[in-house]
């Protein structure tokens, strides 16, 4: 098992463009399994935090829920044009890192799957951190099942913490807490607030329209949510038709507010604010959407769509396109498209005076985990 193991096709990949010449490759970072992005700044320090599901077990049989996921998330600080190492944390089966503020307190919010390297243990906690003297020390744990993604949210003058949590999968059995839940902040703790019906969450949203807040939910195996915030909790507003959700994106487009809502096995659509409620809009995709990004550049809206697989987890295609569209003022068209393999996160950050994608990869066409991270300079 080699945790820093780097894939041959990207070491020979270079400084290549992408295929509408709006993305240049200019680092990979080893990782295995990656399966978010958090871009975070402190002290006036750009870093970096990927969670790892798994490490590659050379005698196990190939398969996107295998490998050793006694896994660390891996902190990178950019230094002299590049990201570099800079420290670890134990997160096994790491699925999401999230960094928020409370006043001058610093806290990463991380999500764990699973321990073990097979059978699986998947009734795990997940740790906040915070940032205290130099270092993340464990500041609160968070019993789970199978955790999928934290949210940072105000609402109002409120702060809450949401963990999207559980799997619906015969022969894997809760006895930690399965459903996803919203904990908020008593000013010393984090403590229960609202708990869902959702039993296969992954992502969480918050959405402004007007003076009114909204929160989407984003479900594998029952209906997705948008809860609106009445002051007091988060009430059901609307319920989206389908399964396999994997995340809610806010656009930025002029207008009113538009969000782009991936599926896994159906279509990836944008809904539009009609004045009562979010209507489809555009049809962006068929199958294999997981996550988003999206900037404006020059009056250009811009949205990234990143693709995990398509097929199934039994026999997955994982090296895919993903997809780069842009705001014509009627309609999103797509402009670019990169290979991406097993894709699962990508997020914007701007340094030394240049706008950067850093795209998370997690399985090799042969369904293995160690999958470089890709660092592109943006030149839209």
């Amino acid at each position: 098992m080699d945790k820093a193991m780097t894939s041959e096709r990207e070491e020979h990949s270079g400084n290549a463009l992408s295929e509408g010449g709006l993305l240049r490759r200019v680092a990979s970072l080893p990782t295995s399994g990656a399966r978010a992005c958090e871009i975070f700044r402190m002290d006036g320090r750009l870093f970096l935090a990927i969670p790892q599901l798994a490490y590659d077990v050379a005698d196990l049989q190939a398969h996107m829920n295998s490998g050793d996921s006694n896994t660390d998330l891996l902190i990178f600080e950019w230094i002299n044009g590049g990201f570099v190492p800079a420290s670890s944390l134990p997160v096994p089966g790491g699925e999401d890192a999230e960094f928020f503020t409370i006043g001058d307190r610093r806290f990463l919010a991380t999500a764990s799957a699973r321990t073990g390297a097979g059978p699986y243990q998947h009734n795990v906690d997940s740790v906040v951190y915070e940032y205290v003297g130099g270092e993340w020390v464990p500041f609160q744990r968070f019993a789970g099942f199978l955790a999928k993604q934290w949210k940072a949210l105000r609402f109002d003058d409120r702060f809450f913490l949401a963990l999207a949590l559980g799997v619906t999968v015969e022969g894997v059995e809760a006895t930690n807490p399965r459903q996803s839940a919203i904990f908020e902040w008593d000013g010393a703790a984090f403590v229960p607030f609202l708990t869902l019906d959702g039993p296969w969450g992954y992502n969480w949203t918050k959405i402004v329209v007007g003076d009114r807040q909204f929160l989407a939910y984003a479900d594998h195996t029952g209906k997705s949510v948008m809860f609106e915030w009445t002051g007091e909790t988060f009430a059901v507003f609307q319920r989206f038709e389908g399964k396999t959700g994997r995340a809610f994106h806010v656009l930025s487009a002029p207008g009113p507010v538009q969000v782009a809502f991936a599926a896994i096995a159906d279509d990836t659509v944008v809904y539009r604010w009609d004045g009562e409620n979010f209507a489809p809009m555009q049809v962006l995709s068929g199958p294999g959407g997981r996550e988003f990004a999206s900037i404006t550049r020059g009056g250009t809206h811009y949205l990234v769509q990143v693709n995990f697989i398509e097929g199934s987890p039994k026999a997955p295609k994982t090296d895919l396109l993903s997809v780069i569209y842009v705001w014509s003022g009627e309609t999103w068209e797509r402009v670019d498209q990169f290979e991406t393999f097993g894709g699962t996160d990508a997020a914007f950050f701007e340094a030394d005076g240049k706008q950067h994608l850093v795209v998370t990869n997690s399985l090799t066409p042969d369904v293995r985990f160690s999958e470089n991270t890709a660092i592109y300079e943006f030149l839209g």
